[in-house]
């Protein structure tokens, strides 16, 4: 039996050229044995007949908020109650721009804004469109929300242009969604705590020590996880992210004792940990109360090792707990990544390295290697942070599946 048997599944269609996949879509999907309803923008009907839409969904198709006919009203709220998945799919700039920032003009929209449900977006749209910032900061807005981003590919657009910007096939869309039901079920039950982001450790009230990480990383495999089924513990460090997801407790600490005390009480009723964060090695021995001058002469800084969270966690591990590490090396990576998974009793270790361009603080990309404990290793190509955590996340699942 398919994965999609019996599921209510919401087709949300935009004004794009990419519309008429949106027929196929709706057809693989109802052979998958999907209940099927479709609401569409009004520019979308420039491109598809509702019509073709009806016919193939086998329900009218929603376009205003009432029939002028007859005043019936069609409910934003009810049609978000209703479904088990929401997919939109074209998703143009101005339509993930509206939902980014809640601009609810039309039923699409506040469907979206009413919907208790997961929600996957497949863009499309031109090259330069799609790599325009304030599209991609969009992108990473409706992921923060909890939203299943499925890249766009790339290939000859209708500008004549060829680059990223292509809708995903619908086969592939297909594929996306029966793995998203396939998965929710699979960390149900499971707890796990995640660390994110850096911490910041002070030298007197205006300035500290930290480093570059953004958060990223550790939020989208909280994000992953908690897709997953999982309840997350999501502590994190100073970043300017949000997540809702309503299976993500969020935890905000500054210091590396912090995130110490909250990691190391969480844990206990945890089935695993993956410990993203750049946690500081070091804090300054003394606080200054006030800022400090400058002055002519030189300032020695003293420091101080913090307390090692992963090797805290991994001397009270639990034989049903799952402890993965993160390393992020400038020199002899796989040397030193293996030397904590031994050291820190890691089941296995995620290295990511500096060196390579688009992997690393601050970039919206990676590139990982996971270790295990036996030193076999697993490399990946360079992905999306989002795309790496859901590898992550696989393997976590395989973990407890295998054992």
């Amino acid at each position: 039996m398919s994965a999609l048997q019996g599921k209510n599944i919401l087709v949300g269609i935009t004004g794009s050229i990419a519309a008429y996949k949106a027929a196929m879509l709706v057809r693989l999907l109802v052979r998958e044995g999907a209940a099927i309803r479709v609401v569409m923008t009004s520019y979308a009907k420039e491109f598809i007949t509702p019509l073709t839409m009806a016919t193939l969904s086998k329900h009218p198709i929603l376009v205003d908020f009432f029939n002028p006919e007859n005043g019936e009203w069609n409910s934003h709220v009810d049609l978000g109650n209703w479904a088990d998945l929401y997919i939109i799919a074209p998703a143009t700039a101005n339509t993930m721009g509206k939902m980014a920032h809640g601009i609810a003009d039309n039923l699409l929209i506040t469907t979206y804004l009413s919907a208790k449900c997961d929600v996957m977006v497949a863009p499309a749209m031109d090259l330069d469109m799609y790599q325009h910032p304030s599209n991609l900061k969009n992108v990473e807005q409706l992921r923060s929300y909890g939203n299943m981003i499925i890249e766009a590919a790339s290939g000859e657009l209708a500008s004549g242009l060829s680059g990223k910007g292509r809708m995903e096939e619908p086969e592939k869309i297909v594929e996306h969604i029966r793995a998203h039901f396939d998965s929710k079920k699979k960390l149900k039950g499971r707890r796990f705590v995640v660390t994110a982001g850096p911490t910041y450790e002070a030298i007197d009230p205006v300035r500290f020590i930290g480093n570059h990480s953004s958060g990223k990383m550790g939020y989208a495999i909280a994000e992953a996880l908690a897709s997953s089924g999982a309840r997350v513990d999501l502590i994190s460090g100073p970043v300017s992210l949000v997540s809702q997801h309503p299976n993500i407790h969020h935890v905000a600490v500054q210091t590396a004792d912090e995130m110490y005390d909250q990691t190391t009480s969480l844990f206990k009723e945890a089935d695993g940990a993956v410990l993203a964060a750049a946690v500081s090695d070091f804090k300054p021995v003394r606080q200054y109360d006030q800022k400090m001058k400058r002055g002519r002469e030189n300032r020695i800084l003293e420091l101080e090792p913090t307390r090692d969270i992963a090797q805290q966690l991994g001397s009270v591990k639990k034989e049903h707990q799952l402890l993965v590490g993160f390393a992020l090396e400038t020199q002899d990576e796989l040397a030193n990544a293996r030397k904590k998974i031994q050291g820190k009793n890691l089941d296995w270790i995620v290295l990511n390295s500096l060196s390579e361009e688009g992997s690393g603080f601050q970039v919206d990309t990676n590139r990982i290697t996971i270790i295990d404990a036996q030193g076999q290793l697993q490399e990946f190509p360079l992905k999306s942070k989002h795309e790496a955590a859901r590898d992550i996340v696989q393997k976590i699942m395989e973990a407890y599946t295998n054992g």
